[in-house]
């Protein structure tokens, strides 16, 4: 007998039907030489401390670090995973074969040795590695099973990741809560939870938060002018907003209210806009938060869900690319999203387009970005906001077959030239005390001495794949779903400022008329606070903040947690009371600025270099990097920075 473990009940029962085994045992599925069973997640961890060492039941500066000579696992003690896994160990003791059917993913892969191992299971292990839960997608996986030890490497990575986890954080957090954690003797302290990835996340929003509260604001002021009912603005030197005093601005402004406006340049440049990239978890994430305000961990809820409902893909992944194989299945899956036929029509009678911004295999390691199955949608009950995120990543893939969007970029020079006036008394000399007065004033080039303008404009030519993120929709369908969260419905890439520019009216270069100026004040503004979209990405590129989206691709592999654990990490620094919600943003809370503020070790606190480490496990997963060597690492880190702390004679306590 074959034993299939899958993750989920759902999952097994999908699996068990497609192999025939349709007969409920309590606990597991049988039928035509299989057993299908399943765990609940995580039934297995790591062993607490005082299961090492007695020693280490109580929390003591003495005893630290505690570093086990070999790790252990034990059952979760919980009546229903322990009900579970006496069915899993006794089909396990008895197969012939077993088929790991967990997530295909790092932590799935985690889970399910760990029961195998618990369990005592000698018999040869297969492994599943799907991308989707569809009927096809099932099939072609068990036909081409692979021998678990191919997946070795990302055992190991998983594995150096969750003892990592363990020795870090059990350490530090017993570290700073009885060093630092206040309370008298004998008295109970405040725990002080420290994590690998959590405690350089809250670093970030606590620094910025200090940022907010330490800036000071600069008053500048800038000078524009109205012609032809458009609004051009005086061009400054480099790195200049506008003029540092008000005297300066002034000046300016009486120089040129007088005297003609003239047109020196009008350059015209056609441009195009490729459809914008498929979603990996963290960008799907981030654009739901913008859109309908759903936090990092409803839209893990929410993907998931249509994973398991068949109509997504595989939503744990980190690329926004396709392998290139996917693309002669495309046809298929467009066929079948039937409420977006009007979208999918007019890509119909020609070879769908294949660009390598979107089809790279090279760029694709255990799983591609997320798009549809090609199931339709319509047949498959969804809430409302499961509707939402489903559309989102529709539209993506639609768009990646349409042609880039096409405009036409409209760039108008413009000058006020001050001239000396003979009839004003002091003749030249008044023109060149004008001249004098704007040295600091903007100049460029040979226009010295003159005030340029400019103005800039955006015309959409051909709007191509566009109409995919207009409010029109198939008006015969419930998908798909109109926006939410105070945005038009459908709203996409085309709400982006490039894409809203205003249009300009004809200009002609040497055209010349009166003109209305003006001088406003404005005052420089602080960062903005983060929220769980900023955050995300914060996470993703270790604090360094990127708009390229090739530069960011280039910076995941230094961020810090996995697309699957970054938003836990942030409901755990909520359920901790570190950090707050005010509207969209987030604000660390007393509680989180004091804890950071008593940390001095940067290698707990910085993004950066907890970025570094997450590298090194991606370099384990690809056999890159010896886990043993990282483990060294590990624990070598884990006493440096015990010592550190207990030599501190600081008087430092939470407040």
């Amino acid at each position: 007998m074959v034993v299939c473990i899958a993750e989920k009940p759902s999952v097994a029962r999908d699996i068990a039907n497609i192999l025939g085994a349709t007969r409920d045992c309590g606990g597991y599925l049988e039928g035509n030489g299989y057993q299908v069973t399943w765990t609940f997640g995580h039934l297995c961890e790591l062993k607490e401390p005082a299961e090492y060492s007695p020693m280490w039941k109580t929390w003591s500066l003495a005893q630290l670090p505690m570093i086990p000579a070999r790790f252990g696992i034990r059952l979760k003690d919980e009546q229903s995973i322990q009900r579970q896994f006496a069915v899993i160990q006794r089909l396990m003791q008895a197969a012939d074969g077993i088929i790991n059917c967990g997530d295909a993913g790092q932590e799935g892969e985690l889970i399910q040795r760990w029961v195998m191992q618990k369990a005592g299971a000698k018999c040869p292990v297969q492994r599943l590695w799907i991308s989707s839960l569809t009927e096809e997608a099932i099939r072609e996986g068990f036909a081409t099973l692979k021998d678990q030890s191919h997946y070795q490497s990302l055992y190991e990575a998983g594995l150096c990741r969750a003892i990592g986890d363990w020795l870090l954080g059990l350490n530090a957090t017993r570290l700073y809560t009885i060093k630092y954690g206040g309370g008298a003797q004998g008295a109970r302290r405040q725990l002080l939870s420290i994590g690998r990835v959590q405690t350089p996340t809250l670093a970030l929003i606590v620094n910025r938060q200090q940022e907010i509260d330490n800036f000071k604001p600069e008053t500048y002021w800038v000078l524009t002018t109205l012609y032809r009912d458009v609004t051009f603005t005086a061009v400054m030197e480099e790195g200049d907003r506008g003029f540092r005093t008000k005297e300066e601005g002034e000046a300016a402004l009486e120089a040129i209210r007088d005297l003609p406006f003239t047109v020196t340049s009008v350059e015209k440049k056609a441009g195009k806009e490729a459809p914008p990239r498929l979603f990996d978890l963290t960008s799907l994430q981030v654009e739901c938060n913008k859109r309908f305000s759903y936090s990092a961990d409803q839209t893990l809820q929410l993907i998931q869900s249509l994973y398991e409902k068949k109509v997504a893909t595989y939503p744990r992944v980190d690329t926004t690319f396709l392998p290139d194989d996917i693309y002669p299945k495309c046809p298929t899956i467009l066929s079948g999203l039937v409420p977006y036929a009007p979208f999918i029509q007019p890509l119909s009678g020609k070879a769908l387009r294949k660009d390598k911004k979107y089809f790279d295999s090279s760029k694709v390691t255990d799983h591609h970005a997320i798009i549809p199955t090609g199931v339709n949608p319509a047949t498959v009950p969804m809430t409302d906001m499961e509707k939402r995120v489903f559309d989102l990543i529709t539209r993506r893939f639609i768009g990646i077959f349409y042609p880039d969007l096409k405009f036409q970029q409209t760039t108008v020079l413009g000058e006020v030239r001050p001239t000396p006036n003979p009839s004003r008394e002091g003749g030249e000399q008044a023109g060149a005390e004008i001249a004098s007065g704007s040295e600091s004033l903007p100049s460029r080039g040979n226009l010295e001495g003159s005030f340029p303008f400019k103005a800039t404009g955006k015309v959409i030519t051909d709007p191509a794949w566009q109409v995919l993120w207009k409010k029109n929709k198939p008006s015969s369908s419930s998908l798909p779903l109109t926006g939410g969260a105070g945005e038009g419905p459908g709203e996409g890439p085309d709400d982006s400022p490039d894409t809203q520019e205003r249009t300009l009216p004809a200009f002609r270069k040497g055209e010349s008329g009166p003109h209305v100026p003006n001088l406003a004040e404005k005052q420089t503004t602080p960062p903005k606070p983060y929220t769980e979209a900023t955050l995300l990405r914060a996470m993703e590129t270790a604090g360094k903040f990127v708009d390229d989206d090739e530069l960011r691709d280039a910076l995941k592999e230094n961020g810090i947690g996995r697309p699957s654990t970054r938003a836990a990490i942030i409901e755990t620094l909520f359920k901790r009371n570190y950090i707050r919600r005010v509207r969209k943003s987030l604000a660390p809370t007393e509680t989180g600025v004091h804890l950071i503020s008593l940390i001095r070790e940067e290698l707990l606190k910085s993004a950066e270099l907890t970025g570094i480490w997450e590298k090194k496990l991606r370099q384990i997963e690809r056999k890159e990097y010896s886990a043993q060597a990282f483990m060294e690492e590990l624990k070598q880190m884990v006493s440096d920075i015990v010592l550190a702390v207990m030599q501190d004679n600081s008087s430092r306590t939470v407040q």
